[in-house]
């Protein structure tokens, strides 16, 4: 008996071995590159650090100073930010689960070649908005909106969108939603393709009626870790895009402070005016609220006991 005992001990101090060495890179990769730049930004945001001296504790003063003080946050910053992610996150969600749904319901040549078109933009997005989109919203009559307009006789000279506070927002919705077809639409498209054929026969037996009661009853609670990563990546992509309207612009602050986010105002303490432990605070603000958000997601598609 012991013998076997000693065994089992064994085999299991063995497997136990095994899956630490598989776990080892995982763990080293998110100390790297989460954990410890979490850390830090967390002790930074209780300081003043200028990047030439030694960082400064200052206790809570940076929170107050964003809470209290900081006008163009509470002004344009914040306001912008959840303007931008009520209409990014669930708008380019929503879009991508449709889409993806109706890419399902062809055959798999052509809807892996509209798959791969519709994910590009999310690849090569930078690229898309400083050779496309910065040609076609110039704000000279060689641009291509200005030029219908011209030629139409609707205006008779140019607007200059990237550059007005009236435009720059609206276009860096349009855009955002251009290229919202990123990982969390391939997983959706994954989760549709994998749900069981026999389910939908079942329902309609049982009394389905239509498409979108299938929908409802059958493809989303069958794909529900694919929703809820889907819907994780959408929020982080509706807080983490402020580069589009600094790319578009071509300059941050935004113009008027009209396009400006939390990403944005960040990167403006951070690496322009280098105060970086009053970024750092507006980082660990930008991460709560993420946090917040992704937690609330998490309630929605997680599977309930």
């Amino acid at each position: 008996m012991s013998t076997i005992m000693a065994k089992l001990k064994g085999k299991s101090m063995g497997e136990a071995f095994s899956a630490f060495i598989l776990l080892v890179p995982y763990a080293v990769v998110f100390l790297l590159f989460v954990a410890i730049p979490i850390a830090v930004a967390i002790v930074l945001s209780f300081t003043y650090f200028n990047v030439i001296e030694p960082p400064r504790f200052t206790g809570f003063f940076n929170y107050i100073t964003l809470l209290t003080q900081d006008e163009i946050f509470s002004r344009f910053v914040l306001p912008n930010t959840f303007k931008y992610a009520l209409i990014i996150g669930p708008g380019g969600y929503i879009l991508a689960f449709i889409t993806a749904w109706m890419l399902a319901q062809i055959q798999p040549l052509p809807r892996t070649i509209m798959a791969l078109a519709l994910y590009t933009p999310s690849m090569v997005g930078p690229v898309f908005i400083t050779v496309v989109f910065r040609t076609l919203f110039s704000g000279d009559e060689a641009g291509y909106i200005n030029a219908l307009l011209i030629r139409l006789e609707l205006i008779d000279k140019p607007i200059q969108f990237l550059l007005s506070p009236d435009y720059i927002m609206p276009i860096m919705i349009f855009v955002s939603l251009w290229s919202s077809m990123g990982i969390g639409f391939l997983a959706m498209l994954a989760g549709i393709l994998n749900v069981n054929e026999e389910l939908y026969e079942a329902a309609y037996v049982d009394g389905l009626k239509n498409r979108f009661q299938e929908i409802i009853y059958i493809t989303i609670p069958s794909m529900k870790p694919q929703m809820l990563f889907g819907a994780v990546m959408a929020i982080v992509n509706a807080f983490n895009t402020g580069w589009i309207g600094v790319a578009l612009s071509g300059s941050n602050p935004t113009p008027g402070y009209s396009g400006q986010l939390i990403v944005n105002h960040i990167e403006d303490y951070g690496f322009q005016r280098y105060e970086m432990g009053y970024a750092a605070a507006v980082s660990v603000a930008l991460l709560l609220m993420v946090t917040v958000f992704s937690k609330i997601a998490h309630k929605l598609f997680t599977e309930k006991d």
